[in-house]
């Protein structure tokens, strides 16, 4: 199955800014009401958004697309979004892209591997709200953390 691009990719320009004006987000979700509310959310907070409908397809994107973070749901068909993760940071180009992880059930037992993996944990019904300040606070690390 073929990834969703819901938008045109952005143009790149060369900045002192090491992340673009619009940030990607690679969105990857298997219920398909949820992923559209999602990106709709995303996409009204200036995201530019990029859809998978399962963590296969998501693999898929994120080695064939440009992206500044990855939202995964946890339980998805042909490849999880531990699994996901996983590849993610065992993949030296994509390594050091931030994860956020959505659940259906409280993270308070995350496994000391999850919290490796994952940058961000939240759980389902996602407040619009939380998910913006979650993106805003890892995007500003990752920017952090590409300085020199």
């Amino acid at each position: 199955m073929n990834p969703e691009i819901s938008a045109a990719p952005s143009a790149r320009t060369q900045s002192a800014d090491p992340l673009p004006a619009r940030a990607s987000v690679l969105l990857v979700e298997d219920d398909r009401s949820v992923r559209r509310y999602l990106e709709v959310m995303l996409q009204r907070a200036g995201y530019e958004v990029i859809t998978a409908q399962d963590g296969l397809a998501g693999m898929r994107c994120a080695l064939s697309t440009e992206v500044d973070i990855v939202i995964t749901d946890a339980v998805m068909p042909e490849m999880t979004g531990q699994q996901l993760a996983r590849f993610l940071r065992n993949n030296t180009k994509l390594a050091k892209l931030p994860i956020i992880l959505l659940t259906g059930q409280e993270n308070d037992h995350a496994s000391a591997a999850d919290k490796k993996l994952i940058d961000a944990f939240l759980c389902k019904p996602i407040k619009a709200e939380e998910l913006k300040k979650c993106l805003a606070r890892l995007l500003t690390g990752a920017q952090a953390s590409r300085l020199p």
